[in-house]
């Protein structure tokens, strides 16, 4: 992950948003522009299982919108900081209490982060976004680390779950009725 240089100018969600699609991901923490390469394709093989069963149960069961990678999530203003997990779930009261429009990143944080872990990423810049997540209000953040086959659900002020690829992910709470075989998310 490359960052600017300590003297650049800090970045808003705004100029994010007008950044070229192509070659590099981005996102922006604290006003610091963080540039990732794409994903690599056990990364992204697992983010669209976990993703399309999320989306295909809160649409069957109406419980608001599920998104998909890369879409933005506005966890802070002024510095601004924009992150995109690999897969997003908002519940239908958030939706309601948000004004949304047809450009731009989300404005605020989702109920549920998902967050695969990419063979480049380190424990600490993953912890730093777990705690990003849950320190903008998502309730749950869902880690998944296909190197290891392991699970991980944190949640504010609880202890960390962790969970083998026997197990299954469910967070009755938040999606009351959804299970997740994470033996099909592994293989």
């Amino acid at each position: 992950m490359r960052r600017m240089a300590a003297d650049a100018q800090l970045m808003t969600a705004d100029e994010l948003l007008l950044l070229p699609s192509g070659r590099w991901r981005y996102e922006i923490v604290r006003g610091e522009l963080r540039r990732m390469s794409p994903s690599g394709h056990t990364h992204g093989k697992v983010a669209m299982r976990v993703g399309a069963r999320l989306a295909a149960f809160v649409e069957a069961q109406g419980l608001g919108e599920a998104y998909a990678a890369e879409t933005g999530f506005i966890l802070q203003r002024s510095p601004d900081t924009v992150l995109a997990p690999d897969a997003a779930f908002v519940t239908t009261e958030t939706l309601r209490a948000t004004s949304l429009t047809d450009r731009g990143y989300f404005p605020g944080a989702p109920t549920l982060a998902v967050e695969v872990i990419s063979p480049d990423e380190n424990r600490r810049e993953v912890a730093a976004k777990v705690a990003q997540w849950i320190a903008a209000g998502t309730h749950a953040v869902v880690v998944l680390n296909p190197r290891t086959s392991v699970a991980t659900v944190h949640r504010p002020n609880a202890e960390v779950v962790t969970l083998g690829v026997t197990d299954c992910l469910s967070l009755p709470d938040l999606l009351p009725g959804w299970s997740l075989a994470l033996n099909e998310i592994f293989r």
